[in-house]
């Protein structure tokens, strides 16, 4: 398949680019630092703005089979990038006539009342963002959404494939496991329409995934 990765420069968009070329897919890379990308076989640098118009956005998803969203500022950005700026790549993609869409949220994005948690004051306002972009992928897109909702992201030299999928509070989640979970549901069509709660477990992860 042929797919675009927005914010291809992040932690867990880095590996995800390398799961996925590893499995054949070919790669349109989105960022605003080009320069840090690999040269790599099969895969294709693009700069990504996502403040830009609708339609450049558009024409970067000429041909592509599937969307992901792995893109964030940091806290800088939240209502330009987080939200918004999700929000424009959904629609892009309803115009390039892309229908795959997958996201890669946080730990609970959709569940506003979780954070009067002292634990996550700190995280509520890109909780916000979040459920902004979430909510509108779910209920105004019209696409075959994924959203990947992982708490908070740890270092990791490699996957241990193996995760729980059954979160209910904060728990570790390795960026290794975290993008191979990603590239999986790309092919998993009953993970469409689904919003998976992950961590790092004990159940190997293409079962955890095919039990969506």
């Amino acid at each position: 398949m042929k797919v675009f990765v927005a914010g291809a420069t992040g932690r867990v968009a880095q590996v995800l680019i390398e799961d996925l070329l590893s499995q054949g897919h070919q790669v349109v890379a989105g960022t605003r630092q080009v320069n840090r990308l690999p040269h790599k076989e099969g895969l294709i640098a693009v700069t990504l703005e996502l403040t830009s118009p609708i339609p450049e956005l558009t024409k970067l998803l000429q041909g592509v089979d599937a969307v992901y969203f792995t893109a964030g500022s940091r806290g800088k950005e939240l209502l330009a990038v987080d939200a918004f700026g999700a929000v424009a790549l959904m629609q892009a993609a309803q115009l390039a006539g892309v229908k795959r869409f997958i996201m890669l949220s946080s730990l609970f994005s959709l569940t506003p009342e979780a954070w009067q948690n002292p634990k996550l004051s700190s995280l509520r306002d890109y909780l916000m963002a979040k459920y902004f972009a979430d909510d509108w992928l779910m209920h105004r897109s019209g696409l075959d959404y994924t959203i990947l909702q992982a708490g908070a992201l740890e270092e990791a030299q490699e996957a241990t494939g193996l995760v729980s999928f059954q979160v209910e509070q904060f728990s570790r989640n390795s960026i290794p496991n975290v993008a191979a979970v990603l590239a999986a549901v790309l092919t998993a069509d009953n993970t469409i329409g689904k919003v998976i709660a992950m961590g790092d477990g004990e159940k190997p992860l293409i079962q955890a995934v095919k039990e969506v």
